[in-house]
């Protein structure tokens, strides 16, 4: 058991943040980091299969935005490497969260230097900047509802809704940090936010082949294919009804209700095997088991 533990768990990390291997997690210790064990950010992102989930979900819900697609499309590379760049937003992610006060800053400080220096225009002549505080903001209510709207399907639909209040005020300080303004800090706030940007989102030619080019992104082995192809239903499964009109996903209620009971039989497996992830790490370093 011990073996396929572990071979289970090398298939996920190879798949997150941690496979850059930059950042040191487990010290200095007692460094509680930006937010600390007692955070409700702490619960929510160290749960890998719903922050998968909610990762996918996350990427395509921001794509629908012309100006953020144009930035990703005119200088990323996710069309050649699509796995660096889920790895790299898990290591922001992560880092932020988990990792010691030095080297979350220095992850804020990374992503604002790179994003000073990307603009451009979009196919109908708009301008856009990476650092654009409108686009930062939709970017990070994209990732964080995405998150909690997996978190809530897929771990602890009960999480009170105060707690969720906590959460969106907690990540709002980071998506200020890299110079969002005006970020929801609510539950109620991000559903009003959601609804009001409905009008400014689109699905083109562009934004069905970043999905086209996410769903074919190469697994780190055979053996995590299907684990993969699982998430990537899942998280189509998981965006905003609205979102899923634009993208004209069809799933019937039958195909929900199997890709979620794939979730819910695959996602304890997962629990089980990985043990040394971002979460785990930064508890050792806080000295909580």
């Amino acid at each position: 058991m011990e073996f396929i533990r572990t071979r289970i768990e090398t298939q996920v990390m190879s798949m997150t943040g941690l496979a850059l291997g930059q950042l040191d997690m487990e010290n200095p210790k007692g460094d509680p980091g930006l937010f600390g064990p007692q955070a409700v950010c702490w619960q929510v992102h160290g749960d890998f299969p719903s922050m998968l989930i909610g990762g996918i979900c996350a990427l395509m819900l921001q794509m629908l935005h012309p100006r953020v697609l144009a930035g990703v499309w005119d200088h990323s590379n996710f069309r050649e490497d699509m796995l660096g760049r889920l790895r790299r937003t898990g290591q922001f992610i992560s880092g932020t969260t988990f990792g010691s006060t030095h080297d979350a800053n220095w992850l804020i400080d990374k992503v604002r230097s790179i994003h000073s220096q990307i603009s451009g225009t979009t196919l109908d002549g708009s301008v856009y900047a990476a650092d654009d505080p409108e686009l930062l903001t939709w970017v990070h209510v994209a990732e964080v509802s995405s998150f909690m709207a997996a978190h809530l399907r897929y771990l602890n639909p009960g999480l009170s809704l105060e707690d969720q209040d906590r959460y969106y005020a907690e990540t709002a300080l980071v998506a200020e940090r890299l110079g969002a303004q005006q970020v929801p800090r609510s539950a109620q706030d991000i559903a009003r936010y959601l609804e009001n940007m409905r009008p400014q989102l689109r699905c083109d030619a562009r934004t069905r082949e970043v999905l086209r080019i996410l769903q074919g992104a190469p697994a780190p082995s055979r053996m995590a294919k299907p684990m993969g192809n699982l998430m990537m239903r899942a998280g189509m499964d998981l965006l905003p009804g609205f979102a899923g009109d634009l993208f004209d996903i069809q799933m019937g209620d039958f195909k929900r209700k199997m890709i979620r009971a794939g979730v819910n039989r695959t996602a304890p497996v997962l629990r089980w095997a990985v043990r040394n992830a971002s979460v785990h790490r930064a508890r050792r370093r806080m000295g909580v088991l």
